[in-house]
């Protein structure tokens, strides 16, 4: 697929993209789900063998397709490995799924009720290399734990910079600032976040479209007007700590938003499972979130 291809795919939006990027702080309890205990691995690099394993079963099982699974977040480490004996985004490409490329390096300590995100360096020479090898876009994560203002104009002010060099790239960034689904003033943070991107999507230039990763709101429809901003490609909801059942009901109430999911994907999976077994387990997790990514119940008045 060439970028045109690649943006209609992810513009039409009739499918949800899986998000495969679990990185350091996140591998562990990643594998725990899978059945890997912790202590199955002697250093980090025979950790991030078994994830990639886990990762390329995935992507290889006959139900990963573009038919349903329109979008692929990759760990960079993934970008480097293989599925299928070739590289994992044109691996991904034969699907019909559009890869993405996570590119943040962690999160800062919490200040004015955000985490922003570390310093990321070398990010020019990434986004060069991710781009020849056919990735697409890239997702880039913060932590809105408290209803801030300041906090939150700053995570905001610091996705727009890394996006606006990821648009220089020749790629299209997902702005995600995720908004903790257990803090306390969550309804409130979801408000001043919506309207500081609001105002950063405003200041955009030329022809330049990102796309938006977010919590699910605590009130259903709080993000329609991103949804019809001409500068989001497409809205794409994080799970949040939801389990599937719960994330595809608080989903399918949220119009034009479709699933960018890690857990809720994954939490049926286990190292242990025949091909046919994980295979099967692996489709009911992809229909469920689908169903919920491209049919709403919503009012459409």
């Amino acid at each position: 697929m060439d970028k045109a291809a690649m943006t209609a795919r992810i513009a039409d939006g009739r499918g949800f993209i899986a998000a495969l990027d679990q990185s350091g702080g996140s591998t562990p309890k990643a594998l725990e789900g899978y059945g890997i205990a912790e202590g199955s691995w002697s250093t980090d690099e025979e950790m991030y063998a078994l994830i990639h394993q886990m990762r390329a079963r995935i992507i290889t099982s006959p139900s990963f397709t573009g038919d349903k699974v329109v979008g692929a977040i990759l760990f960079e480490r993934t970008l480097d490995g293989q599925a299928a004996g070739k590289p994992v985004p044109h691996a991904l490409h034969d699907r019909g799924v559009v890869p993405f490329l996570k590119i943040d390096k962690g999160l800062q300590p919490e200040a004015d009720g955000v985490q922003l995100m570390k310093p990321i360096p070398g990010l020019g020479d990434l986004l060069d290399r991710a781009r020849g090898l056919g990735v697409f876009g890239t997702k880039e994560r913060s932590v809105v734990n408290l209803a801030n203002k300041n906090g939150i104009d700053a995570i905001v002010r610091q996705q727009f910079e890394v996006a606006r060099e990821v648009l220089a790239h020749g790629l299209v960034p997902i702005i995600e600032p995720e908004v903790n689904i257990k803090s306390p003033e969550r309804g409130a943070a979801d408000v001043l976040l919506r309207d500081g991107l609001h105002e950063a999507l405003d200041g955009l230039t030329g022809d330049d479209q990102v796309m938006l990763k977010l919590s699910l709101p605590e009130t259903p429809g709080l993000y329609d007007t991103l949804v019809d901003h001409p500068r989001v490609l497409h809205v794409v909801a994080l799970s949040g700590g939801y389990h599937r059942a719960e994330a595809c009901a608080e989903l399918a109430r949220n119009r034009g938003v479709i699933a960018s999911f890690s857990r809720a994907l994954l939490e049926d999976l286990h190292v242990d499972m025949g091909e046919d077994a994980f295979d099967r387990a692996l489709s009911e997790a992809i229909e469920e979130i689908y169903q919920a990514s491209v049919h709403k119940a919503v009012d459409p008045a």
